[in-house]
C-alpha cells in the first residue's frame, strides 16, 4: 500500500503547509486505490457526491461537507467527478506544533486522532464559502510572501483551525473548554507514537512519570473515558489496519503488535467487538462494516 508523503511546493516560504484546489488535484482524489499520507488534512467539500472510506468506516460525500484526516490513516476515495470543486489543507504536525509553541496542539483539535467520533461534519454553505476565502488568503500569503506573511498566515491558520474545534464540537456535543489536561493528551500523543509495541497502562505512566490513578483521572475529565478504553480503542484500530490492508496472517499480525500469543490477540478482537476476525473480514469484504 502506498504512502503518500509532503512535498514542498511553489510556496515562496519554507512552511510544511499547502492550500491545494480541486483542479490541481482531483485526478488524485478519483482514483480508486487504498492509501495513506504522513501528513493532515481537511477537506472542504463546496460541491461533492460520492463517499471515502476512512477508519474502516463509509462517510457519504455532500456539498458543504468537511472530511478531517490525521496522518497514516488509510482512505479510499469513490468521487462523484461531475461539478466536484473542493480545497484541500494539508500540512504536517510539525508545522502546527512548532507554529504554535505548543507540542500538542494537534492532539487538542478534537476532530484529530479521534477513535469515537465521525471524522466529518456537514455546514451551511455561508461558512464553507467563508473558510474557501480564508484558504484563499492563506493561499495567496504562501505565494506572494512579505516579510510579515508568517504573521499573518500564523493568525488566520489559529483562526481557521480554532473554528473548525468549535463547530465540531457544537455538532458533536463535545466540550471544548475542558483543555487544561496535558498528561491526557501526552497520553494520546504516545499511543499514536508507540501503539505496536506498546499494550499496557503501565508503559504508558513510566513514559509519563506519573501513576495511574493520576492518569486516568486527567483521561477521564478531558475525554470522558477511562485510559484503559483509549487505548483499547487505538489497539483495534491497528489490528483492523493489518486485517484489511495487509496479507499477514493473525499470528503475524499478533507479533507486529507484540501480543505473547495470537489466541490473546483473537480473544481480545472478539471481547471488543463481539465477533471474530474472520467474521469481522468477511463483513467488511461484503459491506457490512461500512
Amino acid at each position: 500500500m502506498r504512502t503518500q508523503k509532503f512535498h514542498k511546493t511553489e510556496c515562496g516560504v519554507d512552511f510544511l503547509i499547502n492550500i491545494l484546489p480541486s483542479e490541481e488535484i482531483k485526478e488524485g482524489y478519483l482514483k480508486k486505490e487504498t492509501y495513506d499520507t504522513d501528513y493532515l488534512e481537511i477537506i472542504f467539500f463546496k460541491k461533492g457526491s460520492g463517499h471515502i472510506i476512512l477508519n474502516h468506516n463509509k462517510i457519504t460525500i455532500k456539498d458543504n461537507s468537511i472530511i478531517f484526516i490525521s496522518p497514516f490513516q488509510k482512505r479510499e476515495w469513490n468521487l462523484n467527478p461531475d461539478g466536484l470543486d473542493f480545497i484541500v489543507l494539508v500540512f504536517q504536525e510539525d508545522f502546527l506544533n512548532d507554529f504554535f509553541s505548543d507540542k500538542l496542539f494537534t492532539y487538542r483539535l478534537l476532530y484529530f486522532y479521534q477513535l469515537a467520533y465521525p471524522l466529518y461534519m456537514q455546514l451551511d454553505k455561508p461558512l464553507v464559502e467563508r473558510y474557501y476565502s480564508l484558504l484563499a488568503e492563506i493561499k495567496l500569503e504562501l505565494i506572494k510572501t512579505r516579510t510579515d506573511s508568517v504573521h499573518i498566515i500564523r493568525s488566520l491558520i489559529y483562526y481557521l483551525l480554532q473554528k473548525l474545534n468549535r463547530e465540531y464540537a457544537e455538532k458533536h456535543h463535545l466540550a471544548i473548554e475542558k483543555n487544561q489536561h496535558n498528561d491526557a493528551f501526552q497520553f494520546k500523543q504516545l499511543i499514536e507514537a508507540h501503539i505496536k509495541e506498546k499494550q499496557r497502562i503501565n508503559d504508558y505512566t513510566e513514559l509519563l512519570n506519573i501513576n495511574r490513578i493520576a492518569l486516568n483521572k486527567a483521561v477521564k475529565e478531558q475525554f470522558n473515558v477511562t485510559a484503559s478504553h483509549l487505548l483499547k480503542q487505538r489497539l483495534l484500530v491497528a489490528i483492523k489496519d493489518y486485517l484489511i490492508h495487509s496479507n499477514l496472517t493473525v499470528g503475524e499480525i499478533a507479533f507486529q503488535l507484540n501480543f505473547s500469543e495470537p489466541n490473546h490477540l483473537m480473544r481480545f478482537f472478539k471481547t471488543q467487538t463481539g465477533i471474530t476476525t474472520t467474521d469481522f473480514l468477511n463483513e467488511y469484504q461484503n459491506g457490512s462494516n461500512t
